[in-house]
């Protein structure tokens, strides 16, 4: 079954008691997604650990380095972390590919598939009801606009309330609000969204694979 669509700022607080300082520190998560289109930046959510350990570890090992951007739809998203997408001949059938094993679900309302989204392909309902995750292939949203009318319909098919505050971002950003709720979202794109849209425009074949094969290499930010 073909898998569904799919550090460098720190702050520090400190406060003093009975002349003892104490510091806390927070720490942001970025990658560096380099392609042949250009260069994404992707924050990870720190309100999805699993996914993030998990992303954290396969980026560490190289494991997305030389892989492809297997599965591109203008207006839609864009999906790689195939392994068996490295050194694949031209016209080859990916999405299969993977170990197979999967991540929990992190469901969070709070993190919603609007542009630039970081998420993670699976399986469908039918065969994964519990809605896991796969262990390595993830997509990029790049979506389109939606109107109020639009977003009502939405709400309407797939059953869902989408907030205000997420509908403003979907009027004015764009994203795909159908996804929300049944992916795990669990990081955000902060630079590179002309590169999203560069890949997500290549022509492709019947299978949505682009014609022209797009690599990435993925690495953390220190």
């Amino acid at each position: 079954m073909k898998y569904l669509v799919l550090i460098l700022s720190v702050v520090f607080l400190f406060s003093c008691t009975s002349s003892k300082r104490v510091s806390n520190t927070a720490k942001v998560t970025r990658v560096k997604i380099v392609t042949d289109s250009g260069t994404i930046v992707v924050r990870l959510f720190d309100k999805t650990p699993l996914h993030k350990k998990n992303f954290i570890t396969l980026v560490k090992s190289h494991f997305y380095d030389g892989l492809l951007f297997h599965r591109v739809i203008n207006d839609f998203m864009i999906q790689g972390g195939d392994p068996t997408s490295r050194n694949a001949k031209q016209g080859e059938v990916l999405g299969d590919g993977g170990v197979k094993k999967t991540v929990p679900a992190e469901l969070d309302t709070s993190l919603f598939h609007r542009f630039g989204a970081l998420a993670a392909a699976r399986e469908g309902d039918d065969i994964n009801p519990k809605r896991a995750s796969s262990y390595s292939q993830f997509y990029i949203v790049e979506g389109t606009k939606y109107s109020d009318a639009d977003l009502d319909l939405v709400e309407k098919k797939f059953n869902l309330k989408i907030p205000e505050s997420h509908r403003a971002v979907y009027k004015t950003e764009g994203g795909t609000p159908f996804l929300d709720g049944r992916y795990t979202v669990f990081g955000q794109v902060e630079s590179g969204f002309d590169v999203i849209r560069k890949i997500a425009s290549m022509p492709c074949d019947e299978h949505d694979r682009p014609k022209t094969d797009i690599k990435m290499k993925i690495t953390l930010l220190k």
